[in-house]
């Protein structure tokens, strides 16, 4: 799972790619652990697209349409 600071929250969704979520609004990044245990923190990502995510009805297909491959990003694992 995540890493929790005190500053943000982990949110675990309802997906069957997605297992959980945490957005660092201060740095605009965007960590995503996916089903299959890898973790991504995507950079630069604005905070009205992190809320249309969270509001996305499919959110694996949110983050393959609009995150995926839109930001830069580093492997957590």
């Amino acid at each position: 799972m995540l890493s929790v600071s005190a500053a943000m929250r982990i949110e675990v969704v309802h997906s069957s790619a997605i297992a959980a979520v945490q957005y660092h609004a201060a740095q605009q990044q965007l960590d995503i652990e996916l089903t299959n245990g890898r973790a991504y923190r995507y950079l630069d990502v604005p905070p009205e697209v992190y809320q249309a995510f969270m509001a996305a009805d499919s959110k694996g297909g949110f983050y393959n349409d609009e995150i995926r491959d839109a930001y830069e990003y580093m492997r957590l694992r």
